[in-house]
């Protein structure tokens, strides 16, 4: 018999479903009832929730749900026909609520994709919002960095302290492994290992500018990474002592990065005149190289960095040149004004020097000079054997000569100084010119030289002017003429030069030409006689030849407001000299005559 058998069940199997599902009911019923209030404890408490319908009509769809369980559980044994009634409306509102949910959630169902669009655009918005103040901050590192190593660098304007501050802080902050400047050199062809980080005192090397590497950093605007390959990669891996690591099979050199840094101004760092020679503005060449080994790369706000630091590498070169020349510029004043101070000073005391002998010259020298020569005059009408009256000539003429020198010396310092005033008076023109001619006639005669005058007809018989000075500067050219001419002729011509302005009733211009055979002028250096001293060249002679007086006459011809001029077409073609001088038209014939008035003919000759 089995046991099992025994014992009576509760219940019948057929009634124990029926309670299993009683006991169901009323838990569904719980919960049913339980999520209306959850909703209407939500829809309460959010104020901006744009679905209040649909959570009311979802609410009411579970009331009766639940509602139906509950009344399934009177339905469970024996039950009267208004239970089945009610239970018939419960199911019936049920299926109403159900459809008007259904379909009031195929309505909304696109506004929720619509907001579930929204929120990944919002997401994908909070995303890129997050990069970019990554980005920012990353500038802000940056720019932090860039500042710190700026101020670093501008801390000197000396050129090899602003270098060799930026490689080490370079080196600081980005842990580089080399860091190395290229400069070009005087003729622009190759770059030479300027400086170097770890390597201060490396082996001077070279690279050549049209390089395929060099030129597309020089091309590129901003800093580029470079195969560790390159030459200057090479060269500055070498001087940094990784020779025995680059042998080893393990050894990974590190990315390399190069930046132009532009010569903003140009002075005293081996550049020579590339940028005039080959029409653009040189470069430097800076070459950072990351740790060996490692799986560093270069990253974009580091690349930005190193472009802002080679900037103001540029920047503070410039200023630092700027202030070189200025301090150079400085220097060289102060010594100018130091030589100008002397200079002066020479100057003043020359004029001193120069006062003190013209004053000695005029009283100490031309008063007892004037009384010799008196006089002698006065030696000459007593009655003398003929040795004594060759004596007595031989005291005069060079009693006069000497006078005539001083008088030169005289007229060419108030000449200098401007002090020279003319002396107008009333003269006969044609008899200047005769007399002068007398004068040298002697002088002509003797070098057998052939010696003519020529007067313009349209002349004016009297004229007003300085006719001391006048005689002078026809002294001085018609006795140069004669002096330095060994053969041939020296001739004169004299007329009225019409047509120049001023030229009137009042006024008339007297135009003078001497012509001679004599050695003549290289065209070249005729403005050199009218200079200081009147020196002239014979070529063929390689002799000079002083005193000529053409200086003192330019200013006398000047004075009297006119002016000079030589035409020579070489060496032993002779010359001419031309001279305009302004005088005025004189109506009477009465020529003045001063008893003080120094003797024409013995101003200077």
């Amino acid at each position: 018999m089995d046991p099992c058998n025994c014992i009576d069940p509760l219940w019948p199997a057929e009634d124990l479903l029926i309670r299993y599902q009683y006991v169901a009911d009323i838990f569904i019923a719980l919960a049913y009832f339980s999520i209306p209030i959850e909703l209407a404890y939500f829809v309460l408490k959010s104020s901006i929730f744009p679905y209040r319908g649909v959570l009311i009509l979802f609410g009411l769809f579970i009331v009766l749900c639940g509602a139906t369980h509950m009344i399934s559980l009177w339905m469970v044994e024996a039950h009267s026909r208004g239970v089945e009634w009610v239970m018939t409306v419960a199911k019936a509102l049920t299926a109403v609520v159900s459809c008007g949910t259904a379909l009031k959630l195929v309505q909304i169902i696109p506004d929720l994709l619509s907001v579930k669009t929204r929120e990944l655009f919002l997401k994908n918005k909070a995303d890129e919002l997050d990069r970019e103040m990554g980005l920012m901050r990353t500038e802000a590192e940056t720019g932090k960095y860039v500042r710190m190593l700026t101020k670093e660098i501008r801390n000197s304007l000396v050129k090899h302290t602003i270098l060799n501050t930026t490689l080490v802080e370079l080196g600081k902050t980005l842990g580089l492994e080399e860091c190395c400047l290229w400069m070009p050199n005087r003729s622009g062809t190759e770059l030479e290992l300027f400086r170097s980080l770890r390597s201060p005192n490396a082996v001077a090397t070279s690279v050549p500018v049209h390089h395929p590497d060099i030129k597309l950093v020089f091309g590129a605007n901003r800093a580029v990474v470079i195969p560790s390959s390159s030459p200057v990669a090479i060269h500055v891996l070498t001087a940094a002592g990784n020779a025995s690591a680059r042998s080893s099979c393990r050894y990974a050199p590190g990315e390399v990065l190069a930046v132009r840094v532009p010569f903003l101004h140009l002075n005293d760092f081996r550049v020579g005149d590339w940028s005039q020679a080959h029409g653009h503005r040189p470069f430097a060449l800076m070459v950072l190289v990351l740790p060996p080994n490692s799986a560093r790369r270069w990253r974009p706000h580091e690349l930005d960095m190193v472009d802002a630091v080679a900037d103001q590498v540029a920047v503070a070169m410039s200023h630092a040149s700027i202030l070189e020349d200025s301090i150079k510029a400085r220097d060289l004043l102060m010594q100018q004004n130091v030589e100008l101070e002397t200079a002066r000073r020479e100057a003043e005391s020359a004029d001193r020097a120069r006062n003190n002998f013209m004053a000695v010259m005029n009283q100490e020298m031309r008063t007892p000079m004037n009384s010799i020569i008196d006089l002698t005059h006065r030696l000459e009408e007593t009655n003398m054997t003929q040795d004594q009256r060759a004596l007595v000539d031989t005291i005069l003429r060079n009693s006069t000569l000497l006078a005539k020198l001083v008088n030169s010396v005289l007229d060419l310092s108030r000449l200098e100084d401007d002090k020279t005033v003319l002396d107008m008076r009333a003269f006969r023109l044609r008899g200047i010119f005769e007399e002068v001619m007398e004068q040298i006639k002697p002088v002509a005669s003797v070098k057998k030289l052939a010696l003519s005058l020529s007067l313009a007809a349209d002349l004016p018989d009297y004229v007003l002017g300085d006719d001391r000075r006048l005689v002078q500067v026809l002294l001085q050219i018609t006795g140069n003429a004669v002096k330095f001419t060994k053969e041939g002729s020296v001739s004169t011509s004299v007329r009225l030069e019409k047509g120049v302005n001023g030229s009137n009733d009042h006024h008339c211009y007297i135009r003078v030409q001497v012509r001679d055979t004599g050695q003549g002028f290289l065209p070249q250096d005729i403005p050199k006689h009218f200079n200081r001293g009147g020196m002239i060249l014979d070529a063929k002679n390689i002799k000079h030849y002083s005193g000529t007086g053409l200086p003192i006459s330019k200013r006398l011809v000047n004075l009297m407001e006119g002016h000079i001029w030589i035409e020579s077409d070489g060496p032993g073609k002779g010359s001419v000299v031309t001279f305009i001088v302004k005088l005025q038209r004189c109506v009477t014939h009465t020529v003045s005559d001063d008893p003080e008035r120094e003797p024409l003919l013995g101003s200077n000759f």
